[in-house]
């Protein structure tokens, strides 16, 4: 059996996605599974729909905003993988009591190549009583302009995730403030599929299913380093050690799942922040994006 997976971007953070190749989980399940590079955010679902692949990886936010444009889109989230916010807020100076009301005070730079990262940084700010507009944020430059505004001590914070995180700790000038994954469950990454295709072909998806919960359980019983080993191949420009910091520091949060299972209060909480931000104008349900049929097979089968 044959799936077409479209890859989103190549971060540490998707490292369950390429160890599921590397420890052989989809060749245990007699699936060959294709991986192929994304054409783009926004584009890789309407490929998907047209059919061009069987399979992404993207945010339950894309399923969302794909549902309110779409009042009968088929777009399913199916297996969850990264279910934890892994962006962390770093500063220039040790700030060991820091709260998110510091950020009134000062001038911070947030993620520009992805909108998730502050639409939830944005909710945890209301949360604590903040207005996110009226903060001194600076929004549309990239990671590594932001860090080097940073070191350059022309700003006081970033919002960062890996290997950025991993690579300004090191060098000793930076500090880690605020990791958004002590939020909670916070789902951020899924297969996605379409209803028709859960329906006609399940089985290849079931085995794509269970490798992933496969893939799972091996990263919860081996070491950050044992992961950097299999997947160093995916990521040969980037530092060894900084791999290993990376995936140590991810597996540290909890930002991958355990089971491929996407829970309510997961999707829900993304669900608020996007409402807040405007990104979507109501909730949208989760009925509506998550099918957590083959999941639950997966699982009882284990049982």
């Amino acid at each position: 059996m044959r799936l077409r997976l479209y890859e989103n971007f190549r971060f540490p953070l998707y490292a369950p996605f390429y160890a599921a190749h590397a420890i052989g989980a989809y060749a245990a399940e007699d699936l060959e599974v294709e991986l192929l590079p994304s054409p783009g955010i926004g584009l890789a679902e309407e490929e998907l729909l047209a059919g061009s692949v069987d399979v992404i990886w993207a945010g339950p936010m894309r399923v969302m905003k794909h549902h309110e444009t779409s009042a009968d889109s088929p777009l399913v989230c199916f297996a969850e993988v990264v279910c934890r916010d892994p962006f962390s807020l770093v500063g220039r100076r040790p700030n060991p009591n820091f709260t998110l009301s510091d950020l009134s005070r000062m001038r911070f730079a947030t993620v520009s190549e992805v909108a998730t990262p502050w639409f939830c940084l944005q909710e945890d700010l209301r949360q604590a009583g903040l207005d996110p507009e009226r903060l001194l944020r600076i929004s549309d430059r990239s990671m590594a302009e932001n860090l080097a505004d940073l070191l350059g001590d022309r700003i006081e914070a970033v919002q960062l995730f890996e290997p950025v995180v991993e690579q300004a700790l090191v060098s000793g000038a930076a500090h880690m403030w605020y990791e958004a994954c002590a939020r909670g469950r916070t789902s951020y990454t899924a297969f996605v599929t379409t209803r028709d295709r859960l329906a006609s072909a399940p089985e290849p998806l079931l085995r794509m299913t269970r490798a992933m919960y496969r893939t799972q359980q091996w990263i919860s019983s081996h070491s950050p380093l044992d992961l950097a080993s299999a997947i160093g191949g995916f990521f040969p420009a980037l530092e060894p050690r900084v791999l290993v910091g990376a995936l140590t520091r991810y597996a540290a949060q909890g930002v991958w799942g355990r089971d491929p299972v996407l829970p309510e209060e997961g999707f829900e909480r993304l669900e608020r922040a996007l409402v807040s931000a405007g990104f979507i104008s109501r909730p949208i349900g989760f009925a509506k994006c998550v099918d957590n049929r083959l999941a639950a097979q997966v699982l009882s089968e284990r049982e």
